[in-house]
């Protein structure tokens, strides 16, 4: 088969996507699999000492992948669209042969048996696994090493922070991420990427270590939302070894991104532009203003009664199912337990098991009080954090991604500019729930219309 026809049965998208360009790349011979990897080898090799973003590095492994695809591309042989193409992988997620840490010193000597289902299916579609990127603790909020590569001397996010950080600095295309409270959007805004958190039970977590079972999701960091639509085609769908994952049919979810309609777009009033800094404030009603001039039908609305709670809500299931996560462990290893996944901990075990009940209670009420909103419009919008990237003594404050994770509602987050210290901030999209196609599709039509030229001060001095 010759190239153009290779090239041709790769999908196509309006705007900018890192990982289609490369895939063309590869099928039109103008680049292979070995290149792409010590691309990114020398990325890592040049900023990894400041950034901190890796836990390991498969180069041994990463090379062997790139030369074995690289000879099955020149025989025409294409295992998916991201055939030769460097990914990282969250170290809360296993890979066969490889420790799945945690971040915790408690995992040091574990040694993943098998592939988790998110990573069997990025192999086959191609991928070539780099490497682990960093977790906080348990995925929970105690402070990484990684910082951020807008300046040094803020935070990434948490809990996929090396994820976040790695894709913002070129060193892979795009990494794997996962959200109980805010762990992909809020690391995604922070470092100037994007961020996609699916449905709940859109992606299977089988391999992936659990913190809480009814929060957990597992998604796409890319700097792109096609790179996300792509990645999400690939990991997305029914898994037999995951008794929570939804067994609903996946989409298309590049199909809309071709020709990306003005979407209808709800602005949330009340408690996101309420507390949010003036910066976030200005920039979001900058970015709706934007949107509204380039063509969509805007209108703004009011969160539902029940929104009163679920910060509280969300943090008492968080609470109660980390520490059921962690009962065997975690009354011999307290000591060894980090701070702030202690006091979840402990959180957990001091609640009630009324009072448990009744969070997932109010969960169900407003799931079901959100869906009038969302008939509406196809998404609503908020400010994707608080702030911009505060110290590195925090992750920052998850209270406007929570929200969503409580919910199970699909979010994009995208970067839109940068405050006056050069850090980025974002916007959340929120789209219906197992509505990733429509979602991604108006994302990306923001994405247009949004732009956002600018690249991390790391880059900048290389």
């Amino acid at each position: 088969m010759s190239s153009a026809a290779n090239e041709a049965s790769l999908p196509v998208v309006a705007g900018k996507s890192d990982l289609l360009s490369a895939a063309r790349a590869l099928r039109a011979g103008r680049t292979s699999p070995l290149e792409l990897v010590e691309q990114s080898l020398e990325r890592i090799a040049a900023l990894e000492d400041r950034l901190q973003a890796w836990v390991s590095v498969d180069t041994i492994g990463a090379r062997a992948a790139a030369l074995a695809l690289g000879q099955e591309s020149l025989r025409g042989a294409w295992r998916g669209p991201l055939h030769g193409i460097p990914l990282g992988i969250k170290d809360i997620v296993d890979v066969a042969g490889w420790p799945t840490q945690a971040g915790s010193p408690l995992r040091a000597s574990h040694l993943a048996a098998h592939d988790a289902t998110i990573v069997d299916r990025l192999r086959s579609a191609g991928a070539i696994i780099l490497g682990k990127t960093v977790t906080t603790e348990f995925a929970s909020f105690d402070p990484p090493p990684t910082r951020n590569p807008w300046n040094l001397e803020h935070t990434p996010g948490g809990s996929s922070s090396g994820s976040a950080a790695a894709v913002a600095v070129e060193a892979c295309a795009a990494a794997i991420g996962s959200q109980t409270g805010g762990s992909i959007t809020r690391p995604a805004s922070f470092c100037g990427v994007a961020g996609l958190k699916p449905t709940i039970g859109r992606v299977s977590v089988h391999g992936i270590v659990p913190l809480s079972f009814h929060l957990d999701h597992p998604g796409p960091i890319a700097r792109h939302v096609a790179d996300l639509a792509l990645v999400l085609q690939v990991i997305a769908g029914p898994d037999p070894l995951d008794p929570l994952c939804s067994e609903l049919p996946t989409d298309d979810y590049l199909a809309g991104l071709a020709h990306p309609r003005a979407p209808r777009i709800g602005l949330l009033e009340g408690f996101f532009l309420d507390v949010c800094g003036r910066a976030i404030h200005e920039g979001t009603l900058d970015a709706f203003e934007r949107f509204r001039a380039a063509g969509a039908q805007v209108q703004r609305l009011s969160l539902p009664e029940s929104f009163v709670e679920v910060i509280l809500m969300h943090r008492r299931i968080m609470a109660v199912e980390a520490a059921e996560t962690h009962h065997k462990l975690y009354p011999a290893h307290r000591g060894q337990f980090g701070p702030h996944i202690a006091a979840l901990i402990e959180e957990g075990l001091a609640t009630s098991a009324g009072d448990y009940t009744a969070a997932l209670r109010h969960r169900h009420l407003f799931q079901s009080q959100l869906k009038p909103l969302l008939a509406e419009v196809d998404v609503l919008l908020t400010p994707a954090t608080v702030t911009t990237a505060p110290g590195i003594d925090t992750t920052g404050d998850p209270r406007f991604n929570a929200p969503w994770s409580f919910a199970g509602l699909p979010t994009v987050s995208l970067p839109t500019e940068l405050d006056d210290r050069g850090l980025p901030l974002g916007v959340q999209l929120t789209g219906r729930a197992f509505q990733e196609a429509n979602l991604l599709a108006a994302a990306a039509w923001c994405e247009q219309v949004i732009g956002f030229p600018h690249v991390p001060q790391l880059l900048r001095n290389l």
